[in-house]
């Protein structure tokens, strides 16, 4: 039996999947509601977390938060069956990951911390990808009903805040990208370029296959040959922030990241690789 602790988007409908495929599922979420809505596929709810776990040799967990987390397995653990397995798909800070690891060990108990790269509809189809790390033992136990939910698992090793961290990394990613696109799409109103010309750009202009080459530059803290220099790259930003601001749109990246160049500028660094913009915050 395995219980599943939050019904937001992402859990109700790893439910969903689970019971599709014959599986036994006990339920729990703040607003009863959520929960309810996965009666008519066969879930069994229940009024509080420790009602829900009971029973259960495995528990997943998908919340908003550390505090969220804490909070709902200190609720749960009344009803904790031994030998009872924590897995938790929320994505939480790498302290957080590490000490729950340790915490609930101490209690008798074994938590995984495994976040996913998915949206609800992965997580309905069993596709996506997701992470885990800790106890390597552990993982073996249930790798199976783990791959079963995703459509890739990467294990990454015994440090129990390694998946949260590497999670994090992802999201930043992700959310530093979007930032770009906006001011991409920023500009392009500015300059009256249509946002349907900007998606002829990425036609032709595939920036997603740089970021590998582009990471191991900058990782190799070797800026003495550029392709660019930082000081065309300062010019060409000067000229989207100028654009810009003749219209009145507002960046969100660039102008930050101009502050960087600026810095290395005045170190003596503007003939060397534009990327060199980077090098206090990496630490190369």
């Amino acid at each position: 039996m395995v219980a599943f602790l939050g019904m937001g988007l992402l859990g109700s409908n790893f439910v969903r999947a689970m019971l599709q495929k014959g599986g036994q599922v006990q339920v729990w979420n703040r607003t009863i509601e959520k929960a309810k809505a996965l009666e008519e596929y066969g879930a069994k709810v229940f009024a509080s977390p420790a009602e829900a776990v009971k029973g259960c040799n495995r528990v997943h967990i998908t919340l908003s938060d550390d505090a969220a987390v804490d909070a709902i397995l200190e609720s749960a653990k009344a009803g904790f069956e031994a030998g009872v397995i924590i897995i938790d798909h929320t994505t939480t800070s790498a302290e957080g990951a590490a000490k729950r690891s340790q915490l609930w060990k101490e209690r008798g108990f074994t938590y995984l911390h495994a976040p996913v790269f998915m949206g609800p509809q992965n997580a309905l189809e069993s596709t996506g990808s997701m992470m885990a790390s800790g106890d390597k033992e552990l993982f073996e136990k249930v790798e199976k009903e783990l791959s079963a939910m995703t459509g890739k698992l990467i294990y990454l090793g015994e440090k129990p805040e390694r998946a949260a961290g590497i999670k994090l990394l992802g999201n930043l990613f992700l959310i530093s990208m979007t930032g770009g696109i906006s001011d991409t799409l920023a500009l392009a109103r500015a300059l009256d370029i249509p946002g349907q010309e900007v998606l002829s750009l990425f036609e032709f202009f595939n920036p997603g296959a740089m970021v590998s080459g582009r990471t191991k530059l900058m990782l190799s803290d070797n800026f003495d040959k550029p392709t660019w220099e930082l000081n065309m790259a300062r010019k060409d930003a000067r000229l989207m922030m100028e654009g810009a601001e003749r219209k009145a749109v507002p960046l969100i990246v660039i102008p930050a990241i101009a502050k960087a160049m600026d810095k290395q500028i005045e170190k003596g660094n503007g003939k060397k690789n534009w990327t060199i913009f980077s090098k206090d915050s990496i630490g190369s």
